[in-house]
């Protein structure tokens, strides 16, 4: 028996956070929200991009994740770092990791997202 992938990632988002959700991550990073399954919690939302499915659930005792994060591989981090900066996300390089580029930013909720590009 052995992991065989990854199904989904979910972070956690404060109550009625649902709207700034869609804006970052399908609004700028270009994700598409998909439904729900009608028998979870009506809160929260999902969205894929790639073979990504990412899941946003409500949590009543929300915390940011500062460390822990998702990395999202891109296919132009240039033209991605650009369009964050112009909607006012901070951007931060990081030590280089070889075979990519990448820079961290935050969510709405500050939520810590690493953005990826393979060289």
């Amino acid at each position: 028996m052995a992991v065989v992938g990854l199904d989904h990632v979910q972070l956690a988002i404060p109550a009625g956070g649902e709207d700034r959700a869609r804006s970052f991550y399908a609004g700028l990073l270009g994700m598409t929200e998909v439904p729900k399954p009608a028998n979870l919690s009506p809160s929260g939302c999902w969205f894929t991009g790639g073979a990504v499915a990412l899941h946003m659930g409500v949590d009543p005792d929300f915390r940011p994740a500062a460390k822990a994060h998702p990395a999202f591989l891109v296919d132009d981090l240039d033209a991605l770092r650009a369009r964050l900066e112009a909607a006012g996300c901070m951007v931060r390089d990081d030590k280089p990791v070889p075979g990519y580029t990448r820079f961290f930013t935050n969510d709405p909720f500050g939520n810590r997202i690493e953005l990826m590009e393979r060289l």
